[in-house]
């Protein structure tokens, strides 16, 4: 018992404002790095917000004055350099002072290195491959298979009116539509568009009938048998609620 109450305060988290630094690599030649401050942590992950989204997947990397007794790794070093796994990604309130929209990441801690694979390609995207322990942290894998829409989840073929706009690198709107779904399910949708938008761009999807918005990245975009465009989305920071439109 004693054991596992040590371990269970472990994974607790804990409300710290620390300043944190994040860089993300999006791939050999582009880097870029923002300050936030930590909202929560645990010595397996933490929370915090960024002006701009970072895909579930990827792997940043933190340099923060962690406290001691949460460490897994270099106790006696003044800054805590992790490599940390993005988990989740959600919307949240704008910046106070510049009204700029956040986004807040939740991180799980993967080591002092990044896998090998990464630093040959940094655009790799991971998941977990197992828990962690009291004496290690979370281990991850490069993911299995590319994101494709869920098996035997229900898809509903309709129309659903709703407006696409696309974020810019500050997650400002760059541009947008109004369009209508060819199909769409909890976890995304495929729409019709008019827009040229790459691969892996985060849009934000709004449904004023529904006073509803989610975030959501492209995952693919191609033209029908009709010839008109659709991009593939997946909703990340929430489902849809079908019942709805039901």
């Amino acid at each position: 018992m004693k054991s596992g109450g040590k371990e269970q305060r472990r994974r607790e988290r804990v409300r710290l404002e620390l300043p944190v630094r994040i860089t993300v690599r999006e791939g050999p030649n582009e880097e870029w790095t923002e300050v936030s401050r930590i909202l929560d942590l645990t010595p397996f992950g933490a929370r915090f917000s960024l002006a701009r989204p970072v895909d579930r997947g990827r792997l940043v990397h933190l340099t923060l004055p962690m406290p001691r007794q949460l460490r897994c790794f270099d106790h006696v070093e003044d800054q805590y350099r992790v490599w940390a796994l993005v988990r989740n990604v959600m919307f949240t309130s704008p910046h106070a002072q510049t009204g700029l929209p956040r986004f807040e990441l939740g991180v799980a801690f993967v080591g002092k290195h990044p896998p090998a694979s990464y630093t040959a390609n940094p655009a790799l995207r991971y998941e977990i491959a197992s828990d962690p322990t009291t004496a290690d942290l979370w281990r991850v894998r490069e993911q299995l298979v590319p994101y494709t829409p869920v098996q035997r989840e229900t898809r509903l073929s309709m129309p659903v009116d709703i407006i696409i706009e696309v974020l810019d690198e500050r997650g400002l709107i760059a541009a947008s539509e109004q369009t209508v779904t060819e199909n769409i399910s909890r976890h995304g949708a495929s729409v019709f568009t008019t827009l040229t938008v790459e691969r892996g761009c985060f849009v934000r999807v709004r449904s004023t009938h529904h006073t509803l918005t989610l975030l959501a990245v492209v995952r693919g975009y191609r033209a029908g048998a009709d010839g008109i465009p659709r991009l593939h989305l997946e909703f990340v920071d929430r489902m849809w609620p079908l019942e709805l439109i039901e």
